[in-house]
């Protein structure tokens, strides 16, 4: 057996489903072996970013690795950004390169580059397979560590010689659950002792608690013990905001109208939230209020968040304990946060009626919340309408919007919704993304038509980078640098195989995109935004 028939064999051990990649020389062995799995499935994008946000968000769909592929140089440093977005996202993804041959190569240095140690700061394993005899235990640890808590990013470099090489030792590794401890009983005691002395606690829900086991084990916490509930932009949908109890999401760090809940409250339970995402609030030390970490794994300690007890294990079971311990005993005081909340709601429905056009950002959520049905999903990518869907867009189940606030990358909006639908062909999948982060990675449009998927795509077209112009003109400076121009985008979907709409009007794109949602194949919506109430409001 050839070292690479061993590697499909790991692969196929851990269960791997799919593999993104855009293979090169260095990968052939590799891929002859993949040509003859039944277990596999290969799917060729266009770019190794492509390759990279889809492995990133079957990962993060699924809790298990997904799997990129890459040859050498420049297609390994291709996938360096997806790295870094699963790597901050606590996305469990496992990558794989090629490399020239290492016991004798007639190229020298041509397009060498130490990708193992260039990629060891970015992820949790980074290694060379010099060996073929290691492969299985090389590839049960890449797995292991990708996908054991907090999850993130293993790199494995794979020379063309070693893959030719023939093994005999192709016994492969169980695969053993790792059981996350439970909390403590001291700190458990301290922490319902700081609860049962609180006036008005509030819960604030961040990514880590992204579980299923934790979104029923919150869930029932906030509705026995009757603590209003915030979120971070990467918590939204954990607990569903229906609920009477959820105030809002923290989709700033400070001065906004949730924070007037923030500053009020004595404790914050914060439940899979560490400083990796951007703060959803910010600590200083003259003040009395408490925070409580839940968490998987503790708190980086830094000037914004340094939280008084730490609550270290699985978040569901700590919660279901904090639960049962408190159930009867918790009498909390809601009526300012019910106030809040009030507020926020009044804000939010400012303008979400209003039919001027280019489309408003509040339209436009209010738009796709009507017509996106409650188990539908959406995909962002970065821009200033992220902050609009975070703040407006009530999110009823875990994963129904699936955006990123921790590397925060433009580009990975598109690939994400295209793993989304391959995940869940029965559910409806819309892509939002602003034309500067379209255009990053806008040739998987002819992967997704390849796949034969059924998607809306809906680019917010303001000539601009709109995000960065709202922040320039926030610090006061002249307008520059950051206009552009775009091609047209129908012709452009057009000459991919999809059907490309241009609407005039917010009744228009209504009209539009209600229709499209239930049509097959790849629709794409070119819709102008008018960005001008962002000094408004969000400043």
């Amino acid at each position: 057996m050839k070292t690479s028939d061993l590697i499909v064999k790991a692969l196929e051990n851990e269960n791997v489903a799919y593999i993104f990649g855009l293979p090169g020389e260095e990968n052939l062995d590799l891929l002859e072996s993949l040509r003859t799995s039944k277990k596999i499935k290969l799917i060729t994008v266009r770019h190794e970013q492509g390759a990279g946000f889809m492995a990133a968000t079957y990962g993060r769909l699924t809790g298990k690795a997904g799997v990129c592929l890459a040859t050498l140089g420049p297609g390994a440093t291709n996938l360096f950004t997806p790295a870094a977005y699963a790597q901050l996202g606590a996305m469990p993804m496992v990558m794989l390169t090629g490399q020239k041959p290492i016991q004798e190569s007639k190229q020298g240095n041509f397009q060498i580059i130490d990708v193992v140690k260039m990629l060891q700061p970015l992820t949790k394993f980074s290694k060379q397979l010099t060996c073929g005899k290691n492969t299985s235990a090389v590839f049960r640890e890449a797995f292991r560590k990708a996908q054991e808590e907090r999850p993130g990013v293993a790199h494995i470099e794979i020379p063309e010689d070693v893959a030719q090489d023939d093994v005999e030792n192709n016994t492969l590794f169980n695969i053993t659950e790792t059981k996350i401890p439970s909390v403590n009983q001291s700190s458990l005691d301290e922490a319902k002792s700081y609860l049962l002395n609180a006036k008005s606690p509030l819960l604030l829900i961040g990514a880590s608690a992204n579980r299923k086991s934790a979104c029923k084990a919150l869930t029932n916490f906030v509705n026995t013990l009757k603590i209003p509930f915030i979120n971070t932009q990467m918590g939204k949908g954990i607990v569903d905001e229906r609920n009477p109890l959820y105030i809002g999401t923290a989709a700033l760090s400070s001065d906004d109208i949730l924070h007037k809940a923030i500053d009020h409250t004595d404790l914050i339970l914060n439940v899979g939230h560490d400083s990796i995402e951007k703060p959803p609030f910010i600590m200083n030390h003259s003040d009395e209020k408490k925070v409580l970490h839940i968490n998987f794994f503790s708190a980086a300690i830094n000037e914004v968040y340094f939280p008084h007890l730490s609550l270290i294990g699985d978040i569901a079971t700590t919660i279901h304990q904090l639960t049962e311990a408190l159930k009867t005993k918790i009498n909390t005081k809601n009526d300012f946060y019910f106030e809040i909340k009030n507020q926020i709601d009044a804000q939010n429905k400012v303008y979400e009626n209003d039919d001027r056009f280019p489309i408003l950002p509040q339209t436009l959520v209010k738009i796709t919340r009507e017509i996106v049905p409650e188990d539908g999903i959406i995909t962002l990518d970065n821009g200033i309408y992220k902050l609009w869907y975070a703040r407006n867009y009530k999110t009823y189940s875990q994963n129904t919007l699936l955006l990123d606030n921790a590397l925060a990358t433009m580009g990975a909006g598109f690939p994400s919704a295209i793993m989304a639908k391959e995940l869940n062909p029965n559910k409806k999948v819309v892509s939002i993304n602003g034309d500067g982060g379209f255009m990053m990675n806008s040739q998987e449009l002819e992967t997704a038509i390849r796949m034969k998927l059924d998607l809306v795509i809906i680019i917010l077209n303001d000539n601009a980078y709109g995000m960065i112009e709202w922040k320039q003109k926030n610090d006061g400076f002249e307008e520059f640098g950051l206009k552009y121009s775009n091609p047209d985008f129908i012709k452009y979907a057009e000459s991919f195989g999809a059907k490309g709409y241009k609407p005039n009007s917010v009744i228009e794109f209504k009209k539009t995109f209600k229709k499209v949602i239930h049509q097959k194949g790849i629709h794409l919506i070119d819709l102008a935004i008018d960005y001008s109430l962002n000094e408004k409001i969000l400043s």
